[in-house]
């Protein structure tokens, strides 16, 4: 059997080559192509999913890196953190009589010279980073990250490579070479930039020669926050969306090693200072040039998640050992436990502006210094054991003052400044009002106040382009910690906090931690509907409630039926039962006899 002539792993930009070359050959004019595919991408699509090559494809973040080569296909997980707008390259142009391509390639791999044969095309850029707030426990354990390294065709030769420079002095300064002859270095090429300058350079082949990336120049901020600059080609603006999380696949290109003498070299591009990437260096930011990607939920991060049929007293199960290990954390706290099961099981599902349906937001209350000192610790770390993406904000005057919540756009680098209010659906923020002192905010801090609450009210965060503001929607959970009701976020459920123990709770098990994510994350992505003979059990009880508390209006209904709904599904159930509905009244009545001081 003769193998394919190419390497979608090792050498993804011959493969590119490859089918474009079979395109022209076939008949097919370049010159009309203007940036459509002409069969690459079905190709890696193929690789990929009908072949099973997607295990085989490295994933890249800060511990990868440094053993990946350049020019390989690589995938990398993320969330689109800014949208840099659209750049002109030059697609197609004729070397001789012979049409060559730079689609998927930051450089040319031939010389180019001005010709009416050039054709210039477009592709969009797009910034992203790490999800914030990403927890350890959904990132590939080293084990799978070699396993998958493995796989790839080139890592022997890398592990060749490095033992050859840790024995020999003189190699620790000298790039490794490729061994693709398609990776040589042209004399000169040409890149062409937003504005459609042509930036000349003689060593624009250098990033086509590296071997593993040297990650020494980095330093600790790209560590932390590992940006990515992902180039997208033939898709719809619609796919795409800011703060979107999406899995990249594609080719990697990467230069740590750019010289400053190098980059003062090229006069044309340093007189850019308007061109958003002189501020992202490829010495910086690694570029992924994408065929593939996909969206991702909070599903796609947990791992070994079952899709399988759900077994009502597999439910029931997972449900109560988690039900007691809130409990425990809680301090024995069984009512606040049943509500912050709720709670973490809700999500936006509807939008019926201005009201955000389904969101859950929970205030626990009567913390002293004291139980404050002990449980804020064990429930910021129970929650980040249990769910994907979670932040903790200590609210205090001097952070109100000074922090930026809402993103904000700079014009001097074109580049949206992110805030501490930009994050993926399904993040969970427990803000922190146990450290709030008395004090006096500024503007700043007054604005962010604003934010917050509007942020918990209707799930919208309002960015800021200077001129105008753009509301932006978004799904988080907001649990607040304080020692009265908080002033500053109303939540839909205030519950006062009555601990009874403060002794420390046991380790779980690596594999119950799984059980308990698996089931909050397929409850959560249940639909969920009322039963028609349900409704007129609805309507007697808001009548006879309204009956009993004239001030209970139609927002108030509208949180029980989302607490019906919840209960329901931690049950793995899908209807509104008249069981559940008993227990949402039985929780609302322990509720109010504490805001009452009867418990």
């Amino acid at each position: 059997m003769v193998g394919l002539p190419y390497d979608c792993l090792a050498n993804p930009l011959g493969a590119v080559r490859l089918t474009f070359d079979k395109a022209v050959a076939s008949g097919s004019d370049p010159s009309t192509f203007d940036g459509r595919d002409w069969g690459a991408t079905e190709l890696f699509r193929q690789f990929l999913f009908d072949d099973g090559g997607l295990s085989q494809v490295p994933m890249l973040n800060p511990s990868t890196i440094r053993w990946i080569q350049p020019h390989t296909l690589v995938r990398f997980r993320g969330m689109i953190q800014d949208m840099l707008g659209n750049e002109f390259y030059v697609g197609a142009y004729k070397d001789g009589e012979a049409w060559r391509t730079n689609k998927f390639a930051d450089v040319s791999q031939f010389p180019m010279s001005d010709s009416p044969d050039m054709r210039v095309w477009e592709r969009r850029l797009l910034y992203c980073v790490p999800v914030p707030g990403q927890n350890p426990w959904t990132e590939p354990s080293s084990e799978v990250v070699m396993d998958s390294l493995k796989k790839s065709n080139y890592y022997t030769d890398l592990q060749r490579e490095k033992r050859q420079r840790e024995d020999d002095p003189i190699m620790n300064d000298v790039d490794m070479e490729a061994n693709d002859e398609s990776h040589a270095s042209p004399p000169s090429t040409k890149k062409m930039r937003e504005d459609g300058i042509a930036s000349t350079s003689t060593d624009s082949g250098e990033t086509l020669n590296k071997g593993i990336c040297n990650t020494t120049n980095m330093g600790a901020e790209f560590e932390r926050s590992f940006p990515c600059l992902v180039k997208i080609y033939d898709s719809p603006e619609s796919d795409l969306k800011l703060n979107d999380i999406f899995e990249f696949i594609g080719v990697l290109t990467f230069d740590t090693d750019l010289s400053k003498e190098k980059e003062d070299n090229n006069n044309v591009e340093s007189s850019l200072c308007e061109d958003v990437l002189v501020e992202l260096p490829p010495s910086k930011v690694p570029r992924l040039h994408c065929f593939v990607y996909q969206k991702l939920n909070v599903q796609d991060f947990l791992s070994n998640f079952p899709r399988t049929e759900i077994k009502s007293y597999v439910v029931k199960g997972i449900r109560e050992t988690l039900l007691g290990h809130l409990t425990s954390v809680l301090g024995n706290d069984r009512v606040a436990a049943e509500f912050m099961l709720l709670h973490l099981l809700s999500q936006v599902h509807a939008r019926v502006d201005p009201i955000a349906v389904g969101k859950l937001s929970l205030n626990l209350t009567c913390f002293s210094n004291e139980t404050a000192s002990v449980f804020r610790h064990r429930l910021c770390l129970a929650i980040k054991n249990l769910l994907p993406f979670s932040q903790c904000i200590p609210l205090t005057v001097d952070y109100l003052n000074t922090a930026l919540f809402a993103p904000k756009k700079d014009y001097q680098t074109n580049r949206l400044v992110t805030g501490a209010l930009q994050f993926a659906d399904g993040t969970h923020l427990t803000v922190d009002e146990t450290q709030l002192q008395s004090g006096t905010l500024n503007s700043t801090g007054v604005e962010n106040t604003r934010l917050l609450k509007n942020l918990l009210d209707v799930q919208k965060v309002e960015y800021d382009f200077t001129y105008y503001k753009m509301e932006m929607p978004t799904d988080a959970q907001l649990l607040i910690l304080s020692e009265a009701k908080s002033n500053i976020l109303p939540a839909d459920i205030v519950l006062p906090f009555r601990p009874t123990s403060v002794t420390s709770y046991e380790e779980v098990e690596t594999d119950v931690l799984g059980g308990w994510r698996w089931y909050l994350g397929t409850m959560k992505s249940l639909s969920h509907t009322i039963a028609p003979e349900m409704h007129k059990v609805l309507e007697d009880d808001l009548v006879a409630a309204r009956q009993a508390d004239r001030s209970l209006g139609s927002q108030e209904f509208s949180r029980l039926l989302t607490m019906g709904r919840l209960i329901s599904l931690s049950f793995g159930e899908t209807t509104l039962s008249i069981e559940h509905w008993q227990m949402v009244k039985e929780l609302e009545r322990l509720r109010k006899e504490r805001l009452n001081g009867r418990m």
